[in-house]
Formats: C-alpha cells, structure tokens, sequence
C-alpha cells in the first residue's frame, strides 16, 4: 500500500487512516463535523499528496490536450487553471481534472489518485498521434490544500507572492515556507476558498509544520478526507466513482459548462448530441426532511413509489445540520421544490429537490 511521505505525520497526530485510492491516508483527526466547520468558518490543512501530477509539454502539447480535454484548453492563459474531464469513445469520463498552464507550451495535469495508472495510459495511447513531451512527477510531487476563508491571509507570511491579488482558478511560481520553485494555486474542491501548492515530497514534512505555525493564529487545524467530502457535498461537486465514472454521461452530471465539443474532442458527436437533446437522467441535489441521513446508493421514489433515481452521494451537512444528497433523478423530477423520497432502511424518508449549491461559497 501506498502512502504519502506526511504518513507518520498522522499517526503522529493519532489520525485515523484509511485505504483511499491505493494509499493510506487520514480520514479524520478530531471528527468531521469539527473540522469541517474549522474549515467552512476558519481554514485548515489537507494532505493530498496521492494525486498525480502529468506534465505535458512541446508544440505539439495543445493538440494533444484539445483532443483529450473536454474544454477549450486554447482559453487558459499562462498562469491561469481550468476544470476538465477526459470524455472516453462510449459517452461516459474517464476521469474529471484540472489543467494548469506554467508556460506557452508547458501544462500541468492533476488527476485522481485511484485513476493516476488508467490516465498516464489514456494519455500515452492518445498521444501517438500528436508527439508531445509527457512526463509523470507524481510520487515526486506533494499536494497541500489550505482552504477556507482565513487561508490567504494566514499563509501570506510564507510567501512574497500576494495572495489576495490572485484571481480565482489562477496560479504563480514562488518561494513557499522557504521551498523554492513551488506552485502557488488559487484552487481547491472544498468553496471554502484557499490555496493549494505543489512542491517536492521529500520537502513536504518541513512545509506542513511552517503551514500550521503560521496559521496557529488562526485557528488552524490539519484536515481529513472526510471532511474534504462533506465539504465538497455541500457545494455540489462531483467525485469521481460516485457522481462520474466510465459510463456515465459528462451531460446529465451537470458538465456542459465544460464541454466544448466545438473544438474536437474525443466523442465530440455524441457529446454535441446530448447538450442538444437533452438527457433521460440528470444530477441533482436534495434536502431531506426528516432526521434521515441518505447514503450512496439509495434508491429515490415519486410520491407513488416508483423508482426515479437513485443517491450517487449522501451525508449530515454539518453546515446546514440536515441530511444532503447528490444522486440521479428521472428528468421529469429535476425541478427545484420537487418533493420525493428516499428509501432508507424500508422506509420511505421525505426529501426536496433544490438547487445547487447546498450553500453559498
């Protein structure tokens, strides 16, 4: 099993791990509810180190990419990032990512843990036939999030770099808590705000303590996976293996603000078909109302109890304290204020669809 070089870090801070995407990793560390509210009010410290990291280079790099990518890569100026999924040839997402631009000809890939070995294939496959220059950092490469509404000015002591004057989805090369060279990124997957860096692994132990004493004045707190999820629940975000996966359709999960089939992407037809026709199914979110927590995997019913759908993703939002979902609704159902059921336990449990996000970021 794989872990991050922070790995007895965490069980230095009696962490609670667990097996997520190929590596051992802290789900929590004091509870989910606690640090996720540490990071919606506050800001706290995420070690996702387990992403990969490609980088893609050459004259030959945005062709590559225009054809992979689902969005118009042409549209990222250097120093600017955009959300992406990888469409694969039967109409569902090999997997879902982010694109950096560090030079004119020069990307940066960040790919899901679980996914790393199945996208540095599908990228290779493809690039045959472009001859760009790739090239796999990630088990060199640590990933560090400080989000939430105090992470820039908590982490500007550790930077020359002004934080507050980066733009959203934005990035700069700079010093970091004294670690050259390190990619300063205005993203994250929590709406809390935040920045995330990118540096050397063998530096990470050294970063990590630099990250919690500039920000003790701030209440910071180091984060776990659980946490990441009610956080990224809360605002409608997909995960990959719940929202998405290998044969789901990029349109029904809410991604035609990235599809750009336009520009020739792999199953551009049939994407194209979709964002005009519409879909049978699409992902939506909703709010239960009674005590019952949905899970994944649930199945959603009409007021006459047949089947509409079914919970893709479940949990008590700790901001809202009510139980929230993300899942799949017949498109007849998709109107916010819809009411339906969610059967948990043999028990028809009352919910409301409503317009994402859960709330506001």
């Amino acid at each position: 099993m794989k872990k991050t070089t922070l790995y007895n870090v965490h069980i230095a801070l009696n962490a609670k791990m667990t097996i997520f995407g190929g590596f051992e990793m802290p789900i929590q560390y004091t509870g989910v509810k606690k640090e996720h509210l540490t990071v919606r009010n506050n800001l706290g410290v995420f070690d996702v180190s387990h992403m990969g990291e490609f980088y893609i280079s050459g004259p030959n790099a945005l062709p590559l990419l225009q054809y992979v990518c689902s969005n118009d890569i042409s549209k990222i100026s250097v120093g600017k990032a955009q959300y992406n999924y990888f469409p694969n040839e039967i109409g569902g997402i090999v997997d879902d990512l982010i694109v950096y631009r560090l030079e004119e000809t020069l990307y940066l890939l960040v790919v899901n843990a679980s996914n790393i070995l199945k996208d540095w294939e599908w990228i290779q496959k493809h690039n045959t036939a472009f001859g760009a220059i790739l090239e796999d950092r990630s088990t060199e490469t640590a990933l560090l999030a400080i989000q939430g509404p105090k992470a820039l000015e908590a982490m500007q002591i550790l930077t020359n770099s002004r934080l507050n004057e980066l733009p959203n989805y934005a990035h700069t090369i700079d010093k970091f808590a004294g670690c050259d060279n390190t990619l300063i990124a205005t993203t994250g997957y929590t709406g809390a705000g935040g920045i995330e860096i990118y540096f050397p692994s063998q530096k990470a132990p050294l970063v990590w303590e630099a990250i919690l004493e500039a920000g003790k004045a701030y209440n910071i707190a180091p984060i776990g996976l659980a946490a990441r999820d009610t956080l990224r629940t809360e605002m409608g975000y997909c995960l990959y293996g719940n929202e998405i996966n290998d044969t789901s359709s990029p349109i029904a999960a809410g991604l035609k603000w990235i599809s750009k089939p336009e520009k020739g992407c792999i199953n551009a037809a049939q994407i194209s078909a979709e964002i005009t026709n519409c879909t049978t199914r699409k992902l939506i979110g909703f709010l239960m109302e009674s005590r019952a927590i949905p899970r994944s995997g649930h199945t959603l019913l009409d007021k006459e109890n047949n089947i509409i759908g079914q919970v893709s993703s479940g949990t008590q939002s700790p901001t809202l304290s009510k139980g929230i979902g993300l899942g799949y609704l017949d498109a007849d159902f998709v109107k916010p204020g819809t009411k339906i059921n969610v059967l948990i336990r043999e028990k028809n449990c009352p919910a409301r669809v409503i317009k994402l996000p859960f709330i506001k970021s």
